[in-house]
């Protein structure tokens, strides 16, 4: 492994050169060639790197538009195709040179603003399996029918670099037409319309409703897209349909699968920071538009589709959600693709970009990821997206895409830190370790990696008044059942996802089923906002699911759960969230198991026994190193 710094073999471009390069990447839009060099404000490249040029950085030269492109889907049933809200911001050099450009591209749900209040969440106050009392619908965030631009985002970043920054509204928002659908196919479909108009695919206008016509002749038709949370979903959501002309996109903590957001292996889970919230909360939350199509929106999206298929009585998976998982569709990128994540996200939790990830690697897309220690949010350095959007933009031959495959930002750098190199991730050398566990767990069992001697089953009660940190804190507890490690000896690098096998009764037909991994003794002291300091990583599942819970450990399946015999054992296997971390030395690493997690499930009344075949549980580690490592470190035979 190695520091991330500007690579040896880049190198440093001329204006001339600038173009040469630009030229060598591919005929420009409707086979244009670039215009001389002489005389005219080009782009400079230092180190691979879009350089600030003078002529492109004064703001009151810019040339700014405002349109609306026409999508190809009528989300609000009026008969006409839904148009989007787009604004361009571009050099003037493209107006009184011939400069042609290619764009950086935002979209969101959030630019004309949120509904905001929280006192409309999802009251998670009920028993499994029951379905919930109404929720009641959120005030519609103010239409605003007149406005001067889209967003300002990227483009101080952008344009003095050469590029144009391009923004849109999602459907539904703003003055785009059409429904909020929340991970539906006009998500997809809006951006990808954005882009063919950046191509000449597509038409846009001057109105949301004429017919006089805006073409984009100012650009090559090269496209990069960016964002960050539902903003960063947009970029691979336009990425899965294939759409010539996206070039590269730079998602950083994308939500990737709705599912995978609002519920977590057959159990209703919310993201963290938001309990209670669900598909529904978030389609009100964004709901900006026009309110003469909220009737008919209301109707057939919120209180039709989601009302049917959504499920907060059962949390299974469906049709409903599949549709929803950008993974299914992924096999139709043709960007290349820089990830971002942080490992103690726990909004959009990080298997939301480990997943895109390891299928793009399986299928050759070119693809890296950027990960760090810290929560909701955290762009790459921006010597990472500047070198990533001139090499995929402008053709600049810089070499990254030889870069390392992954770069992460270690213990203590929170999101901003100086990245580590590493060759890819999961690292290379992890391998998965089994640990059995060994009786004690009301108060701290311990693990063991060889078979051990039989050990009674172990109980604990649901309660979900303690919270998981009171829970890792208490010396003994019949809430929860906890096992660690002796203290390490050295430190332990994790690198990758833990898996947790486990056998287990309730004594009702529905229970919450949660498990931590631990650092003891526990410290829940937040680093700023970078998470908790005792937390490595957390997972949740529905017993009820145990039949789709039985080999990989991970979570498709469209069979539903089963209400549980009372007493009875059922065996399921489930992933925790991936992770990349080094446990250091004089700590104990800890897995603890519960029934439910105030912070994240459904609060059912107290009284619910988990029993633990503590026999045939056991975790998998992975660690850096394998088995030897974890000897070494914690001293175990």
């Amino acid at each position: 492994m190695r520091h991330f710094h500007r690579l040896s073999n880049a190198r440093r471009l001329t204006a001339l050169g600038v173009f040469v390069g630009f030229a060598a990447a591919g005929p420009t839009l409707h086979g244009q060639t670039a215009p001389a060099a002489t005389g005219k404000t080009l782009p400079v490249f230092e180190n691979g790197q879009a350089q600030i040029v003078d002529g492109f950085k004064e703001p009151t030269s810019w040339i700014r538009q405002v349109l609306f492109v026409e999508t190809e889907f009528d989300s609000d049933g009026d008969g006409r195709k839904d148009r989007m809200h787009v604004d361009v911001t571009r050099p003037r050099q493209t107006e009184t040179e011939g400069l042609r450009v290619p764009v950086v591209y935002a979209s969101s749900p959030y630019f004309a603003g949120t509904s905001g209040p929280r006192n409309f969440l999802w009251n998670v106050n009920q028993e499994l399996g029951v379905e919930p009392p109404p929720r009641t619908s959120q005030p519609k965030p103010e239409f605003r029918p007149t406005r001067p631009n889209v967003s300002s985002s990227e483009v101080t970043t952008w344009v003095p670099r050469g590029f144009a920054v391009v923004h849109s509204e999602a459907p539904g928002t703003g003055l785009s037409q059409g429904c909020p659908t929340v991970g539906g196919a006009p998500e997809e479909l809006a951006p990808k319309a954005v882009i063919d108009w950046l191509n000449g695919r597509a038409k846009g206008y001057t109105t949301i409703d004429g017919s006089d016509e805006v073409q984009a002749t100012w650009t090559t038709g090269k496209v990069g897209m960016t964002g960050t949370s539902y903003e960063g979903t947009l970029p691979l959501a336009a990425a899965v349909t294939g759409v010539q002309g996206l070039e590269a996109v730079i998602p950083i903590a994308p939500n990737t699968s709705y599912y995978h957001y609002y519920r977590s292996n057959g159990l209703v889970r919310h993201p963290g920071g938001w309990l209670g919230e669900d598909i529904d909360f978030l389609y009100d939350y964004v709901y900006s538009g026009n309110p003469a199509f909220a009737d008919y929106c209301n109707r057939t999206v919120r209180d039709g589709m989601f009302a049917r298929s959504r499920s907060r009585s059962s949390g299974d998976y469906n049709q409903f959600w599949a549709d929803r998982d950008l993974l299914a569709k992924v096999k139709n990128v043709k960007a290349a693709v820089l990830l971002a994540h942080g490992f103690n996200d726990w909004n959009v939790m990080p298997e939301h970009s480990t997943r895109i990830y390891e299928a793009l690697k399986k299928q050759g897309t070119p693809a890296q990821i950027y990960l760090h220690q810290g929560g909701h949010g955290g762009a790459p350095p921006m010597e990472m997206r500047n070198r990533w959007f001139s090499r995929y933009l402008y053709g600049i031959e810089n070499g990254v895409e030889n870069d390392p495959r992954a770069m992460i930002v270690r213990e203590g750098g929170g999101r901003g830190g100086l990245p580590i190199a590493y060759a890819n991730y999961p690292n290379p050398a992890a391998a998965s370790v089994p640990l059995n566990l060994v009786g004690g767990g009301n108060g701290v069992g311990t693990f063991a990696m060889r078979a051990s001697p039989k050990a009674a089953p172990e109980k604990l009660v649901d309660d979900v008044q303690f919270s998981p940190t009171a829970l890792a804190r208490a010396e003994h507890s019949n809430h929860r059942l906890l096992y660690a490690t002796p203290v390490l000896k050295d430190s332990l690098h994790l690198s990758g996802t833990a898996t947790l096998t486990i056998r287990v009764a309730s004594s009702k037909p529905a229970a919450n089923l949660s498990a931590y991994l631990v650092m003891l003794p526990f410290d829940s002291a937040r680093v700023g906002s970078e998470g908790r300091a005792g937390v490595v990583t957390r997972g949740w599942a529905d017993i009820q699911n145990y039949q789709a819970l039985t080999k990989s450990g991970t979570f498709n399946s469209f069979a539903p759960g089963e209400p549980l015999k009372p007493g009875e054992f059922y065996t399921l296997t489930f992933d925790l969230q991936p992770d990349d971390q080094i446990i250091p030395g004089g700590k104990r690493l800890g897995l603890m198991i519960f029934s439910s997690d105030r912070d994240f499930t459904l609060w059912p009344n107290a009284g619910t026994a988990l029993t633990v075949d503590v026999n045939a549980t056991s975790i998998s580690l992975p660690v850096v190193g394998g088995a030897n490592a974890l000897r070494k470190a914690t001293g175990m035979p």
